[in-house]
């Protein structure tokens, strides 16, 4: 009798995102294969991108583990009990929820599991849930700022900036901060005030129990390794994929005793790396071949105030015409050693502004993909108008708030 994992794979059909992602690795290896990228410039960039491969790969493991053990489930469920029907304190504690699992796991992490357990909370509390739905978009996104492990492409640029966790924390706070005020007043005046959501209170659901020592036993063993993972972030330095794969075994092996079937090949996230692959063959061959030259215009040579400013929109317009991956990589490409601040204006820029289109960040495509599993319409229209005002306002604040700390 063929098992989970069998029968998954003969079910399993690639789809339209599926075709782009391995569309985009197939032209990245003939970029190298035809000598549009040279081989060592190919073999230079997927060394450094092997640790965030490690990193990505075992903390969405990590993630989905967490979520199964209904640890994400019991926070949210929990969330909703505390706030006892209030639409304004649920808002406060949402955007809590979204903007720290951002911030100390990985914006994708919020985008793959958070989205569906808020998307789950809308059902028995009553609740529209798209107010729920664009609170994980919009902060996956713009809470991405504060740590090196945030946003892939923070990690990136751990080398050029030369910071610790700490450090880095240090200089970013202020940006992180005004970032998430202003996504917070959008989010209130176009999706969660009285208006918008249709109804003064919501049903407080009822909190979700853990039925047995097997259930209770995966979800300390989970909640306990992804406590482990975020109290390591800030020792740990560049070896948080180390800390992350660690974090996951843990998982892992408490599954391997209790919980056998959730140990599927599925787990593995092959479709986020084969996408982050593909786009670090794809975009050095679009920068050898003219989009530096773009980017250096864009950018300019200028360290001063007017020069972080440029950087910062320059990283937000391009993320939003192609991805913020390739925008980041094609913008620091650019930018002279040593300024330090363009290159910490142009990291807002990507990670911040990729809300206006649904391509724009790999989080937001995501996010978009769970809501329309779930049947949760997004209007295109007010989704782009009201993520241009969120990306301009939000972009600028948080460079105001780099100059200000710089």
């Amino acid at each position: 009798m063929p098992d989970l994992d069998q029968l998954e794979a003969r079910r399993w059909r690639p789809s339209a995102l599926d075709t782009v992602r391995i569309g985009l690795l197939v032209a990245g290896l003939l970029c190298v294969a035809t000598g549009l990228l040279p081989r060592h410039e190919a073999a230079v960039n997927m060394r450094r991108i092997a640790p965030l491969l490690l990193f990505l790969g075992s903390v969405i493991v990590l993630a989905q583990l967490a979520r199964r053990a209904k640890v994400f489930d019991v926070i949210a469920h929990r969330l909703a009990i505390v706030a006892g029907g209030n639409y304004v304190g649920l808002f406060l504690l949402c955007v809590l929820f979204a903007a720290t699992t951002t911030m100390v796991l990985n914006l994708d992490t919020t985008a793959v599991l958070l989205t569906p357990v808020m998307l789950a909370l809308a059902v028995p509390a009553r609740i529209p849930p798209l107010p729920l739905a664009m609170t994980t978009l919009w902060l996956a996104n713009t809470a991405s700022l504060l740590l090196p492990v945030s946003n892939l492409t923070n990690l990136l640029a751990a080398d050029r900036v030369a910071l610790t966790a700490t450090g880095f924390a240090a200089g970013m706070w202020l940006p992180q901060l005004l970032s998430i005020a202003v996504t917070m007043a959008c989010l209130w005046w176009w999706y969660w005030r009285r208006a918008q959501r249709g109804a003064d209170r919501y049903v407080v659901p009822e909190p979700i129990r853990l039925e047995n020592a097997r259930e209770r036993v995966l979800f300390y063993a989970s909640g306990g390794a992804c406590v482990l993972f975020v109290v390591a972030i800030p020792v740990v330095g560049d070896r948080i994929g180390i800390a992350a794969t660690v974090a996951a075994a843990i998982a892992v092996a408490a599954c391997a005793v209790y919980d056998r079937a959730a140990l599927r090949w599925s787990l593995f996230p092959w479709r986020l790396l084969v996408f982050v692959s593909g786009l670090f063959l794809v975009v050095p061959t679009l920068s050898l071949h003219g989009l530096s030259h773009v980017m250096a215009d864009l950018i300019g040579r200028d360290g001063s105030g007017l020069g972080v400013i440029r950087a910062a929109g320059a990283g937000a317009a391009l993320s939003n015409v192609v991805n913020n991956l390739p925008a980041y990589t094609a913008g620091e490409a650019v930018i002279a050693d040593g300024e330090r601040n363009q290159l910490l204006a142009l990291l807002i820029g990507v990670n911040v502004a990729p809300v206006v289109t649904p391509w724009a960040s790999l989080a937001t495509l995501l996010c978009l993909e769970f809501c329309r599993t779930h049947a949760v319409e997004v209007p295109l229209r007010k989704f782009v108008l009201t993520g241009l005002v969120l990306a301009v306002a939000a972009t600028a604040a948080a460079t105001a708030g780099l100059l200000l700390t710089r």
